[in-house]
């Protein structure tokens, strides 16, 4: 779906605990370079962005997007939940 639409970046969508959702934002080569790795392992991000859910001494952790969900907006972006 990336290649087929030129899509350049990656959004990533999923909510908190408390239903507000948050989002961010992934060039499209790093999805490229093994998409099936990508899709299994997920995606790396600060948890200690997201108010309430880990603190800064253990703010690593990981979405695993849902491929199911994938579209691609009229900017040219391909949009996921996860």
């Amino acid at each position: 779906m990336i290649e087929e639409s030129e899509a350049r970046f990656v959004d990533l969508r999923f909510t908190d605990t408390k239903g507000k959702q948050h989002h961010f934002t992934v060039p499209a080569r790093i999805v490229l370079e093994d998409p099936e790795e990508w899709f299994e392992n997920g995606q790396a991000f600060d948890g200690s962005s997201i108010g309430g859910w880990k603190g800064i001494q253990a703010s690593d952790m990981q979405l695993r997007p849902d491929a199911s969900t994938a579209f691609v907006d009229p900017f040219m972006m391909m949009r996921l939940l996860c």
